[in-house]
């Protein structure tokens, strides 16, 4: 049944029954057209307000629940619904895990139309909280309020937030208490920064305006128990920024790296800029499997530390390493995966367009005193060249994660052409990853396949792919 109000359509009783891409759970419309949702979890029987019609969809929302779902979960966050982060946390984590395994295998074969093998069962995470390694905070002068304050008459006192952007507005912050997803000392740091901030008046950003001092905050942990703080501040003003700083570094002794960035552009990305070690070292250091990485503010590591050994020792399972086998590292970022997997090849050939991740594998792989790798900058569609084989040589195996957007078709005709025996492809996005895969179809045949939950409370997936010569 359907009503209309307002132009809104308004669809009632009816049953969401499945979870779709980016987090959306779907249902059927009388008309036969899905709709995607944001606030339902399959099972829901609901009324349905649309605020967006498509040809061949409906986007809505729900308005009311007349059946609530046998996969949810009471979500433990205060924040829940409001925060664009852990928006399946009210789904019970063994039904995620279910609706992110379908998700790869129907992208694999419905858009990649390959053929599968006994697909192996997902590997969910032991810890589906406080699991980040790495979290990043704003500051705002003018944080999200609810309706409820909104439509009250009292006094909101200061506006001042510490948090997460809204989803979709890039002035407005939500300010936290409280995140489940990095585990202490960072709510503590976090709250302490804010109370000390506003009792000592330092201002906070406003990004309409361009004006206040604090503008972001990130903390990066690590399993050998370093914590790495770096605070940005808008303007240069030495007073204040040490004040902050000297709380910062007296209040919580277990800061090994406090560090700090003056940024006046208009964006805040720090990948441009300077970075100052205030107290302690420019970085910190994560370990696996006896090796050591060195991580500085502008590095990128896995976000999930314990998930991200899990998904390199199945990449590495895959390759069926013995020894003897010269190996290709493409996209290889910091060269975790090629340190990782090189005490078990011949040699490990990395190749990155960032020259900042290759100067890190570099370093690390003399830290870790391996030997037997090489690594390469430059764009890979570009230097991934039949010079480039003839100089470093024809690789036995070749692993790849590429970004979301997967490869470039010139890459992907690139393995082609060179053919080695086997290719490990682990993606952080299963389309992607199947439109490579349909192009790859003719010469390998895909033996194994395992997904990898590196995010409970989202939708996110990571999924590894065996491709072996037909």
């Amino acid at each position: 049944m359907s009503r209309r109000k307002s132009r809104k359509q308004i669809f009632e009783h009816v049953e969401v029954i499945d979870a779709g891409a980016k987090g959306k759970t779907i249902a059927k419309a009388p008309d036969g057209k899905v709709i995607f949702l944001p606030n339902a979890v399959p099972g829901d029987v609901i009324d349905v307000q649309t605020f967006k019609k498509r040809k061949a969809y409906y986007e809505g929302k729900a308005i009311t629940f007349h059946k609530l779902s046998d996969k949810r979960t009471a979500p433990i966050c205060e924040h829940f619904g409001t925060c664009g982060g852990c928006k399946w946390q009210d789904m019970a984590y063994e039904h995620q895990l279910f609706y992110k395994q379908k998700e790869v295998t129907n992208n694999l074969t419905r858009i990649g139309h390959v053929e599968l093998p006994e697909v192996t069962p997902i590997l969910g995470a032991s810890n589906q909280y406080f699991y980040r390694n790495k979290m990043e905070f704003s500051f705002s002068d003018s944080r999200w309020l609810t309706v409820d304050e909104i439509q009250s008459d009292e006094d909101l006192g200061n506006r001042n937030a510490l948090g997460f952007h809204i989803p979709g507005m890039w002035d407005k912050i939500l300010d936290v208490k409280k995140c489940h997803l990095q585990a202490d000392p960072s709510n503590a740091i976090r709250n302490a920064v804010k109370q000390f901030a506003i009792d000592n008046g330092l201002d906070f950003f406003n990004t309409r305006n361009q004006t206040g001092l604090l503008r972001t905050m990130m903390i990066r942990t690590s399993s050998t128990g370093d914590i790495m703080v770096l605070i940005q501040f808008f303007k240069d003003d030495k007073t204040r920024r040490e004040q902050l700083l000297d709380y910062l570094a007296e209040t919580f002794s277990e800061i090994t790296s406090l560090q700090y960035v003056i940024n006046e552009k208009a964006n805040d990305t720090i990948y441009d800029q300077e970075v100052v070690c205030y107290k302690g070292s420019d970085h910190i250091f994560e370990e696996m499997e006896g090796l050591r990485f060195k991580i500085n503010a502008k590095s990128f590591y896995q976000t999930n530390s314990d998930q991200a050994f899990e998904l390199y020792k199945i990449t590495r399972d895959f390759a069926g390493l013995t020894g003897n086998e010269l190996v290709y590292d493409l996209y290889t970022g910091t060269g975790t995966i090629a340190q990782f997997v090189a005490k078990r090849a011949k040699r490990v050939v990395g190749v990155e367009a960032v020259p900042d991740a290759i100067a890190a594998a570099k370093e690390n792989a003399q830290l870790n005193d391996i030997k037997n790798v090489e690594f390469f900058v430059g764009d890979m569609k570009h230097v991934f060249n039949s010079d480039f084989i003839a100089t470093h040589g024809q690789p036995d195996i070749i692993i790849t994660d590429p970004p979301r957007d997967g490869m470039h078709k010139d890459v992907v005709e690139q393995i082609l052409n060179i053919a080695p025996k086997k290719v490990v492809y682990v993606s952080c996005n299963s389309a992607t990853q199947a439109r490579d895969l349909a192009l790859m179809d003719g010469m390998y045949k895909i033996t194994k396949t395992q997904a990898v939950d590196m995010f409970p409370q989202t939708h996110h997936v990571e999924n590894v792919v065996l491709l072996e010569k037909r």
